[in-house]
């Protein structure tokens, strides 16, 4: 089937542009240009020959060199942004207190993480169909919000996370539509990540009511197949959430 004759449901169609349109637009931590930046330093790392390297080794730290990087942004932020799109299963904590002792905010790394997922995802849809993958977005003006919530803490991450039970009124909500399990807390130091990806993260897989309505299907695909092919991809990945 040619890709060009493919329809997209209207909510996927919608959850894609407005998942493009955020990356390009000012976050909480980034400008617009620094967004669009890290999303395609995102798409260089996969075909970085150090990050190739280090993938095949039996650690990735015993690999030096330097990455692949299209020369917009520092090189820790590429030394993150690398290692998260391509070894993301074998980081460690002493690798993340060296990006933050190099300067990378907990916050800024957060942001890092769901433009990330984002970009990762987005480019993922449009493979699978047949698509070429799409041109970044022309950046927005803008400046971040910069908000941090107060109520985050140290729980069970290595960033601070906002339970919903600890948010204070003033703190920006992480789960206007979601349940706040570990898997929506991972980001909620950033909440503005967490609504934005899991907006397309539902899109692409189930609304969060749909997951446990088993008398009902909701995708072409049935729940089983569904789950067993996000189990094979976790399993690939290393998803220990």
């Amino acid at each position: 089937m040619d890709a060009r004759s493919l329809v997209i449901r209207d909510d996927l169609a919608t959850a894609r542009e407005n998942s493009w349109d955020r990356l390009a637009s000012p976050g909480t931590w980034w400008t617009g240009p620094e967004r669009i930046a890290i999303a395609a330093e995102t798409r260089r790392a996969t075909n970085c020959a150090l990050c190739r390297a280090r993938k095949e080794a039996l650690s990735p730290f015993v690999i030096d060199g330097a990455h692949d990087g299209g020369g917009e942004l520092p090189d820790n932020i590429v030394e993150v942004i690398h290692r998260i799109r391509t070894d993301s299963g074998r980081l460690r904590k002493a690798w993340f207190d060296e990006a933050l002792a190099s300067g990378l905010t907990d916050t800024g790394y957060v942001e890092i993480v769901g433009i990330i997922a984002t970009i990762a995802g987005l480019d993922t849809f449009d493979r699978a169909i047949g698509l070429p993958l799409r041109p970044l977005p022309a950046t927005k003006p803008g400046e971040p919000s910069r908000r941090r919530p107060r109520a985050a803490r140290k729980t069970l991450a290595w960033v601070d996370t906002l339970a919903d039970e600890d948010a204070a009124k003033e703190d920006p909500n992480p789960y206007p539509d979601l349940e706040p399990v570990n898997v929506h807390r991972a980001m909620s130091l950033v909440p503005a990540e967490v609504a934005g990806f899991f907006e397309l993260d539902q899109a692409l897989y189930l609304p969060q009511a749909a997951i446990r309505d088993l008398e009902n299907e909701y995708r072409a695909l049935t729940h089983s197949q569904l789950e067993l092919i996000a189990s094979r991809v976790a399993a690939l990945n290393q998803c220990l959430y």
